[in-house]
């Protein structure tokens, strides 16, 4: 059950768009599913997504999924909005004030791109609190969480699955948008691969460079970037790009190769014409993050500071959906243990 209110009158078109959790076809709030027993919070959730927002399959999914749980369970009011691509500094802002201005507290922002805006805007509404998925900057703010997450554990797994599983040795890497955070990815990855095989070929490419975020959400160019690997001769390619994975997929099954996913659990969301061309997903549970937060302002204990999900505590990972990688899951999980221990050490930059 979600209960949800609307913004029409504060919102300015052209600013944002926010959309309301649960709502029906008309648009008005509903309070079906759980009856009159339906648990019921004072606290108003403002969900803040990157390009691409909710449905991107990704990472956005996995952060709804967590505002989700946290909706059904404690019956938080909740709003969402998502960036357009290409939008202006200004237009994160005002997107986060709007959500402030309407009582919303806290405020999650999901994706690196909004620290600046973060960091202004939490000045402004000392009182309100926010977090932001991806980026520490902000760990001396007093109302302020950072929940951050080691990428490049989670990505030395599935690059070990690809070194394991490929035939040609020569993989590839498909990453959104080169900033030092998808380069995290990046090299664990590589790092992965090169334990099992350390003259292993790993082709690399960007879609595109900052201040460009389009290539989170240009599954075109994903394809294509995807495709030249596979005409290269590699046969397994990994992508950290957002809703453009959806373009490496469908690569992969044209080029009858594999495809790993990223964020969430791609094998079951992704269409199912190229699900089984996905090996395996690299898991970031920013779910378990969204879900952690909000439970500890429902609680009355809003985090601050910067709490870090690793392979540890299960923060990353990598999922087993279609059964592709069970016959490594033993040597992957050996690799895991290691890194939780301390004896291997994964790099965090190419």
């Amino acid at each position: 059950m979600r209960r949800s209110m609307k913004l029409a009158a504060l919102l300015t078109a052209g600013v944002l768009s926010l959309t309301a959790c649960g709502s029906d076809d008309d648009g008005e709030s509903t309070n079906e599913g759980n009856g009159g027993d339906a648990p019921q919070s004072d606290v108003k959730v403002g969900m803040a997504y990157d390009v691409g927002g909710r449905g991107d399959q990704s990472f956005n999914d996995s952060a709804a999924a967590g505002l989700d749980k946290a909706v059904e369970e404690f019956g938080v009011d909740s709003q969402e909005s998502e960036a357009e691509d290409g939008e202006a500094e200004t237009a994160r802002e005002e997107r986060l004030r709007t959500f402030a201005d309407a009582g919303y507290n806290p405020i999650i922002a999901v994706g690196f791109a909004y620290a600046a805006s973060v960091g202004k805007v939490s000045e402004e509404y000392p009182d309100v609190n926010f977090a932001i998925i991806d980026d520490s900057s902000l760990a001396d703010s007093s109302n302020v969480a950072s929940l951050v997450f080691a990428e490049h554990e989670g990505s030395f797994l599935v690059g070990a699955a690809a070194a394991l599983k490929t035939e040609a040795d020569h993989i590839g890497f498909v990453g959104g948008v080169e900033t030092p955070l998808i380069q995290k990815f990046e090299a664990g990855y590589v790092a992965g691969a090169e334990a099992v095989n350390p003259d292993i070929k790993v082709d690399v490419t960007y879609l595109t460079q900052v201040p460009d975020f389009s290539g989170f959400a240009d599954p075109a160019k994903g394809k294509t970037a995807a495709t030249g690997m596979f005409d290269n001769g590699a046969d397994i390619v990994y992508h950290a790009a957002g809703g453009s994975g959806g373009g490496v997929f469908e690569a992969a099954a044209e080029a009858e190769g594999w495809a790993i996913g990223v964020d969430s659990d791609q094998y079951n969301t992704a269409d199912p014409s190229v699900q089984d061309v996905i090996l395996t997903s690299m898991l970031k549970n920013i779910d378990v993050a969204v879900y952690d937060y909000i439970t500890g302002v429902v609680e009355g204990e809003t985090p601050t500071g910067v709490t870090t999900y690793d392979l540890s505590v299960d923060g990353v990972g990598y999922s087993t959906s279609g059964g592709f990688v069970d016959d490594i899951a033993e040597q992957l999980d050996e690799y895991k243990q290691q890194i939780v221990d301390g004896e291997l050490e994964v790099p965090e930059a190419p």
